[in-house]
């Protein structure tokens, strides 16, 4: 796609005006104090941005993946810790309720979610089950009208804040994926606790947390989808989720272009600026290529993700999946080398925390690891090509 729906412009101009003059001035403080953007986050709600894919009837602004990865590349752009809040809402807590959730479900948990009053998290990953989601150990008993949860879950985005949780576990764990089942928990319930805020390299005001259940008790009527069904929903999910991340990327990667840019203008050495040797130029002209290709990727991928709303799992898997991927895989490495290149073209400065490109170099570096590492995403890639 090379020229963007009128709408999809207006969308992109209000998501930048209000990401470069609200969200932008705060960000290295909120780095450096890891305070969670309460104020902003409410007030994205109230834009529409918390509940981009939730239908009007529930609250939401029903626009489409396009409109989405637009907007959370300027918000990224501003801050990515800020940005992520905004994809777990909308990419792994509405997504998958609005999918797979019965009418009583999407009344109950859309709207407050689409307002930002809410906040979403996403809790598949555990101990010993990251890149191989199958291995959920966290237990699931059915005990008369409700289920029981035991087991804890790591990395969880948004996991301190939460007052909504989709998560996983598993009936039987001997049966890894083929007993799993998804599950949409209130954070306030009995058994449900935070264990461990993580101190990060990056995002650092995005809350990520270690989360026990000991004996929660979740009633028969948020069980999600259908028993032993719960792995397709998470498979699905992460699809929207790996968009999401590779808008995030371009993000931080375009920054770090304008960044390298204006300083390559302004700083001068042997008597010229430094935009004028051609080892800076070749730096630029590859971070921008690669901005470039990522950015195409990734509205390629949010247009079939789109264009498959409704269908089956298995035709959006096999229309939309490897897109995902590949738009995933490719924008975040971008980001990692763009982020590299402008920490080089500063220099000594480049490595200060004075500088923003260091935030940057920071924050790139997980878009390679979460919503599927970087090895994962080639193991998709190349089973969808070899099959």
């Amino acid at each position: 796609m090379f020229t963007l729906p009128d709408e999809t412009q207006e969308i992109r101009d209000l998501a930048r005006d209000f990401a470069r003059n609200e969200i932008m001035p705060g960000a290295g403080e909120r780095d450096r104090s890891h305070r969670f953007p309460t104020e902003l986050v409410a007030t994205l709600g109230e834009m529409g941005f918390m509940g981009m894919f939730i239908p009007e009837q529930y609250g939401g602004t029903g626009l489409s993946v396009l409109d989405y990865v637009v907007a959370l590349e300027e918000v990224c752009y501003a801050d990515a810790g800020v940005g992520v809040i905004m994809s777990v809402q909308n990419s792994l807590t509405a997504w998958p309720i609005l999918a797979f959730g019965n009418e009583d479900q999407k009344m109950k948990y859309l709207p407050p979610l689409a307002s930002g009053e809410k906040i979403g998290c996403y809790a598949l990953t555990e101990p010993n089950a990251g890149s191989d989601a199958g291995a959920q150990r966290t237990k699931v008993t059915p005990d008369g009208d409700a289920y029981v949860l035991d087991g804890t879950k790591m990395w969880i985005t948004n996991g301190p804040q939460a007052d909504i949780c989709v998560t996983y576990a598993n009936l039987d764990p001997a049966e890894r994926h083929r007993g799993v089942c998804a599950f949409i928990v209130e954070t306030d319930w009995d058994g449900f606790s935070v264990s461990k805020v993580e101190d990060k390299m990056g995002i650092n005001c995005s809350g990520t947390a270690e989360l026990v259940f000991e004996g929660l008790r979740v009633p028969a009527a948020n069980l999600l989808h259908e028993e032993r069904k719960g792995f397709r929903v998470a498979m699905a999910t992460l699809d929207g989720g790996r968009i999401g991340i590779a808008a995030q990327a371009l993000g931080i990667a375009q920054r770090a272009l304008d960044l390298a840019i204006a300083h390559a203008k302004e700083r001068v050495a042997f008597g010229k600026p430094i935009a004028t040797k051609q080892a800076i130029q070749w730096m630029i002209a590859d971070m921008g290529t690669r901005i470039e290709a990522s950015r195409l990727l990734v509205h390629k991928a949010a247009v079939l993700k789109e264009s498959v709303k409704g269908e089956s799992l298995d035709v959006q898997q096999r229309v939309a999946g490897r897109a995902c991927s590949m738009a995933k895989l490719y924008a975040s490495e971008c980001a990692n080398f763009c982020a590299d290149k402008a920490v080089q073209i500063h220099g000594g400065y480049g490595y200060s925390r004075e500088y923003e490109v260091e935030r940057l170099y920071r924050d790139a570096r997980i878009t390679t690891i979460y919503e599927g590492t970087s090895e994962i995403q080639r193991l998709v890639i190349a089973k969808s090509l070899l099959a």
